[in-house]
């Protein structure tokens, strides 16, 4: 070898580098770690949410106060009927005109605004100071939602706290705390509370409700509710690092709208699996799609 020309040397060190570059494993294992692997998987990036914390209600609508409309004198016969129930009235308004026995009307007028719940008045009919009232009416509009709440959900109710009331046929109303009973039942184990609603439209008196009582809020980051597992190990969610699978336990809380907030174990910006399934285990390779993306195509 000491005799060898320096042409063959020269024309021998390429090759020899070549056949360095060709056998050396590392830079290729590299590359090989960083490439997408696996099945794909469609992922998300975790964000901040604010969470309200919803108190429900069911029960039913009542007159907060209701004014019996009477003439002050008996044995009188009505003449005129000028308003019926389900009418809006002002304090003062005629309702009805009613003869008196020496000649002449009586007027019987609403003393307070309100809606007219229920009426009796019909022309001929007599009418007096002890019989049954003419009319009834639900003063200045307001109505109470008479709710029952779960035991565990009376302790997070305060008086002034928003709602939002939902009657069939009526659509959603806003109302607010009024009283919050200071028993419960004891045979269902529930409390009542009272939501009062002020509306210029007639609600059927006795009808069903379902009120909703904001009584708090939380912001947190949060998933949908598709991206959560739970099992004997606790609440997890599979988060995607370096292409693998690593799962996660966490702290969840409040809900709305498909997604569910999680007080511990995510952070914003961490990427995860926006549906989990038994499928994809701890370390496996994926190859991740964002969700926007995919639903752009």
């Amino acid at each position: 070898m000491r005799h060898l020309s320096r042409a063959v040397v020269r024309n021998l060190y390429p090759a020899a580098v070549a056949g360095v570059l060709v056998f050396s494993p590392y830079p290729a294992g590299a590359a090989d770690d960083d490439a997408p692997k696996g099945p794909a998987v469609t992922v998300l990036k975790v964000a901040k949410s604010c969470f309200s914390d919803i108190v429900e209600a069911t029960g039913t609508i009542i007159a907060r106060e209701e004014t019996s409309v009477r003439p002050e004198r008996p044995g009188l016969k009505v003449t005129d009927v000028l308003a019926e129930a389900g009418d809006t009235t002002t304090a003062g308004q005629v309702l009805a005109r009613l003869a008196l026995p020496e000649g002449g009307t009586l007027q019987v007028t609403a003393p307070v605004a309100g809606v007219i719940a229920t009426s009796t008045a019909q022309i001929g009919n007599f009418a007096s100071a002890k019989g049954e009232a003419l009319f009834t009416i639900v003063a200045r509009s307001e109505y109470d939602l008479v709710g029952l709440v779960a035991t565990t959900d009376v302790r997070k109710l305060a008086v002034n706290q928003q709602a939002t009331v939902r009657i069939a046929g009526a659509g959603d109303i806003s109302g607010k705390v009024r009283r919050i009973g200071p028993t419960v039942e004891p045979n269902i184990q529930q409390g009542m509370v009272y939501i009062g609603i002020s509306s210029q439209k007639r609600l059927l008196l006795n009808a069903s409700g379902r009120a909703l009582i904001k009584t708090g809020q939380s912001c947190n980051v949060a998933v949908p509710l598709t991206a959560v597992q739970y099992s004997s190990a606790g609440t997890v969610v599979q988060v995607i690092r370096r292409n693998r699978v690593e799962t996660k336990r966490v702290e969840i809380g409040l809900m709305s709208g498909g997604n569910i907030e999680v007080r511990d174990g995510l952070n914003e910006g961490d990427v995860v699996v926006a549906r989990a399934g038994a499928l994809l285990r701890e370390g496996d390779p994926v190859r991740p799609v964002m969700a926007s993306a995919e639903a752009a195509k």
